[in-house]
């Protein structure tokens, strides 16, 4: 049985990104056009493919899904997922949690975790600072002032989190409004 498939790199593989709610992440800017994500992920060694997914949300306004891949033997999975609606700009980023680039905010590791370790250490940042946690629709743990939605895929006899990134800007009120369907069945 092949199980390259469910290869996790190791932090040290990983890119290092930082995380700024609604705004950035590592070299993304929410609100960018595609050519300009797709020639700032070129700068960090990215490679991209365009996919038109049709009109969002039957408004008439185009969104697309940009798949980045790091080149490497025998993992063609992509790492990163840009989602864009036509006339907002990057609106969600899904940093998958096998291959994607580490992130950070304040200083927690939020991708290629065990679940559970990683709901250990927002638990303790939220004690910590006194905000607020919630769950959500998924049944998943985060920080009220992290703005993420976080998922887990099978890593061979284990599971890692991966990441939902989003910002609804004025075109949307929650995540799940303005994320694809397809976010919530990655794996």
């Amino acid at each position: 049985m092949n199980t390259d498939y469910w290869t996790v790199l190791e932090d040290s593989e990983r890119d290092l990104w930082r995380y700024v709610p609604r705004q950035t992440i590592g070299p993304l800017d929410f609100g960018m056009s595609r050519e300009d994500a797709v020639t700032a992920m070129a700068e960090h060694g990215f490679t991209a493919e365009q996919h038109n997914m049709g009109s969002w949300h039957s408004t008439g306004r185009t969104q697309w899904r940009v798949e980045f891949l790091k080149p490497r033997p025998a993992l063609s999975r992509p790492a990163v997922k840009c989602y864009f609606v036509e006339g907002a700009g990057l609106t969600c980023v899904l940093v998958d949690g096998l291959l994607g680039p580490q992130v950070t905010h304040e200083r927690v590791r939020l991708i290629g975790r065990v679940p559970s370790e990683l709901f250990e250490d927002m638990e303790a940042y939220a004690i910590q600072h006194d905000t607020g946690l919630r769950s959500s629709p998924g049944g998943d743990l985060s920080v009220d002032a992290f703005e993420i939605e976080l998922g887990a895929q099978r890593a061979g006899d284990t599971v890692v989190t991966w990441a939902l990134f989003f910002n609804t800007g004025e075109i949307a009120g929650t995540s799940w409004d303005i994320a694809p369907e397809e976010i919530w069945h990655h794996w």
